[in-house]
């Protein structure tokens, strides 16, 4: 029997960080960058006004209140993207707008309420500080300096400034295309009328979910039936869009174990007992190349719904984020007090729903949601944790600390 560790060891050494790919910044959203981004310029590339009001020389204005104003000649008047010289000389000003280029000899900008707007000449009620509302050249950032480092996850921040460097593509590490599939002849999708002996797909949309909040791209199939031929039509219909293929289902030990058997002829496919509640038997592997040359990872799940989110959590959400090339690739841990006892299964890793409420200054409270030990989706529904047990504790005793799996921030 291997271990959760051994388990997830064999998962993360085969779904290995994608190559990087080169993409439009559309298509970079919610991609790891793959490269460092320099600033190829300064940023801004001069002074920039701060804000809509006048340009001045600070020692003009310097002592000026409402019941002192001053009075400056006004000599014209510039818009962002301007791109005439202009100057400020003493006893003037220069109307701006925000973004506009600071003139030469202006040292600060008079917000255009603390004026009376004047056009000719303007009534100044306030004596800024040198510098005041104004945007120096390379305070953003200076020529060379990093923008956005590699690792990094892209999001609309991430795209403001790349634009604003004027970068049209980037490399990223890609985000991982996961195709779903559901076996069993039991399954039948939801919003049809189910019949006598038929349970809907719960797995397809959780993990198709699940895969998306990963930052995955997911392909979903329809449920296919415990029937070998289709099965294998199926998968090899799906490698060509698959960087990583998730099953769920048909794994038993009896006459339906039509995935490890399908798996089989299609490639090398481990199936193992793994030390885990709930849950028991994994499969990981490589799946076609016969043809291509090129073989797909596929991951086999448990087809109970509780025990299919649970394998995705400890095992498949790891891979897919080291795939994506995130470095952060495990959920946070927090210690937590159980609020009741249950029975643990002997040398075996129990993940039992939990809500834990609490924080770093009053501690972590975990109070199992539902019955610990009994496969429950709308446990999982309502829990935002998942308490470890140990494979060595066999009583959980009321009060007792366990590290807590944070699903839910």
């Amino acid at each position: 029997m291997k271990t959760v560790s051994e388990h997830l060891g064999a998962v993360l050494d085969l779904l290995q960080p994608l190559p990087p790919l080169d993409v439009v910044l559309h298509d970079a959203v919610g991609c790891v960058l793959a490269e460092d981004i320099l600033a190829g310029g300064d940023l801004p590339e001069r002074d920039l006004a701060g804000i809509d009001g006048y340009a001045v020389i600070s020692r003009d204005v310097d002592g000026a209140t409402p019941q002192s104003q001053v009075t400056l000649r006004v000599l014209d008047e510039i818009v962002a993207g301007s791109v005439d010289d202009h100057r400020v000389v003493t006893g003037s000003a220069l109307k701006v707008a925000s973004g506009a280029p600071l003139p030469g000899g202006a040292d600060a900008v008079v917000p255009l309420e603390d004026t009376d707007g004047g056009r000719a000449a303007v009534h100044v009620r306030s004596g800024p500080a040198p510098g005041s509302f104004v945007r120096r050249q390379g305070e953003d950032l200076r020529t060379g300096e990093i923008a956005i480092a590699a690792g990094e996850r892209i999001g609309a921040r991430q795209i403001a400034l790349l634009a604003a460097l004027g970068r049209a593509r980037v490399a990223v590490h890609p985000r991982p295309r996961v195709v779903l599939v559901s076996v069993g002849d039991e399954l039948t999708e939801p919003g049809r009328r189910a019949s006598a002996g038929q349970v809907f797909d719960a797995n397809g949309h959780a993990l198709a979910t699940a895969v998306q909040d990963a930052g995955g791209a997911t392909f979903r199939v329809a449920a296919v039936p415990d029937e070998r031929t289709r099965l294998a039509e199926t998968l090899e219909d799906q490698l060509v869009r698959a960087d990583v293929v998730i099953t769920t289902g048909g794994l038993s030990y009896g006459g339906n174990d039509t995935v490890k058997e399908v798996l089989a002829q299609l490639g090398q496919v481990r199936f193992d007992n793994v030390a885990i509640a709930p849950g028991r038997q994994f499969g990981v592997g490589v799946i076609g190349g016969q043809t291509s040359g090129t073989s797909t990872p596929v991951i086999c799940l448990p087809g109970d719904p509780a025990a299919a989110q649970v394998g995705y959590e400890v095992f498949v959400r790891p891979a897919l984020l080291a795939m994506a090339g995130h470095s952060e690739r495990y959920r946070p841990t927090v210690p937590a007090a159980v609020t009741q006892a249950w029975d643990s299964p002997a040398g075996r890793r129990q993940f039992v729903p939990v809500t834990v409420l609490g924080s770093p200054d009053t501690g972590y409270r975990a109070t199992p949601v539902g019955v610990p030990g009994r496969l429950s989706v709308s446990a999982m529904s309502r829990a935002n944790g998942l308490a470890v047990v140990p494979e060595d504790v066999t009583t959980v005793e009321a009060g007792a600390q366990l590290h807590c799996l944070v699903l839910e921030s």
